[in-house]
């Protein structure tokens, strides 16, 4: 069994509930989490998609950190082909300043996903190929050794200790190995893939002052109820959202799953649908425990990182909740109910106000 556990949310937008409102259920889940015991929690970065509000997630990092006590918060990731180096630095050295000793910087390398996107960014597809070297620079700027830019330093960021992750798309999992990072791989709906990338990464993992060892997240959708039919309903928005952006080229807001039940599909739109729900870990509390404990034989992970979207925010904290339950992470045992009432109150309506610096813990 993977016994920590963290969670990505992507602020995935719903039919009826705007932008600003997929931004407040992100800080709310985040909350919720912490009272569950989660280890840490991660927002992502989207730019010009549809159905998408995270587009700035050191932004949104900050206000989850300051909502929030005791769990870890970072990114899923920041893409760095998209940012200078030295801009993402001086970000991530703010945040773990602010909130010292629960910052972790997870960083990708894919840019903008339309020529449109890449062109307002200033880059192209091209600047993907330039991760590894981006990556280096950025870790120079806090370890205060990049020569590229004499006289210029990335304050407050030198100095300061933020663990790295390297998101695998493409070369990524090679890259994590040669700069000795921890490695996030997905998506779990191909798991001979993900053990293959895995054991790669292992076997090029060159250890470094950041990580002796490697460092293995994997990632994935994960839905838990009291019944199999329920956990599948879970994932139903998602998968028809996924299926509508292969015919229409956009992700449109989630839909409650009694409506897209209900829909008419072409057969082309069924396939992709039938696609986008395969795969996926779900259904009783025992069954997700058993492919959890296949999935950690399979990859020796050291931690997984859900990525589970739905409409019902209900039904979302309950997966999370019996999640949690299955693999007992660091804090659901020894965490007090009233923290994990307070949780849940959170993620349907309560106040999200930030707490202060003062009251994170490294």
């Amino acid at each position: 069994m993977i016994r920590k556990l963290s969670i990505l949310d992507r602020s995935r937008t719903r039919q009826d509930h705007p932008a600003p409102q997929a931004l407040r259920d992100t800080v709310a889940l985040a909350r919720a989490a912490e009272g569950l015991g989660y280890h840490r929690f991660w927002v992502s970065e989207h730019h010009s998609v549809p159905g998408a509000a995270g587009s700035a997630p050191t932004v949104l990092a900050a206000a989850v950190a300051g909502a929030t006590d005791r769990i870890r918060v970072g990114t899923g990731g920041v893409m760095l082909p998209n940012h200078q180096p030295l801009v993402v630095a001086e970000q991530f050295g703010v945040l773990e300043s602010l909130f010292p000793g629960r910052i972790d910087m997870g960083l990708g390398r894919s840019v903008g996903f339309t020529s449109g996107i890449r062109r307002a960014l200033g880059r192209d597809t091209g600047d993907a190929d330039r991760f590894e070297e981006q990556l280096f620079e950025l870790l120079g700027w806090f370890e205060g050794t990049q020569r590229a830019y004499p006289g210029v330093h990335a304050r407050p960021a030198e100095g300061l200790r933020i663990p790295a992750y390297v998101l695998a798309t493409g070369e990524g999992a090679g890259i994590a190995a040669r700069a000795g990072l921890p490695l996030v791989v997905g998506d779990l709906r191909d798991r001979e893939r993900v053990a293959g990338i895995v054991t790669a990464y292992r076997k090029e993992f060159r250890p470094s002052a950041r990580a002796a060892e490697p460092y293995v997240v994997v990632s994935g959708a994960v839905a838990v109820a009291a019944t199999t039919e329920e956990a599948r309903r879970i994932l139903l928005p998602e998968a028809w959202s996924t299926a509508y952006s292969r015919t229409r080229g956009s992700f449109p807001a989630l839909r409650p799953a009694e409506e897209i039940e209900s829909l008419e599909m072409s057969p082309r739109e069924r396939d992709l649908y039938e696609r986008a729900l395969a795969g996926h870990i779900h259904g009783t509390e025992d069954r997700v425990a058993a492919e959890l404990s296949e999935i950690a034989e399979l990859t020796g992970a050291d931690e997984l990182l859900v990525t589970t979207s739905t409409y019902d925010r209900t039904a979302l904290l309950d997966s999370y909740t019996r999640l949690a339950r299955i693999a007992g992470p660091p804090g659901w045992e020894s965490g007090s109910a009233d923290n994990r009432t307070s949780g849940a109150r959170s993620l349907s309506g309560g106040t999200t106000q930030g707490r202060g610096a003062t009251r994170s813990t490294a």
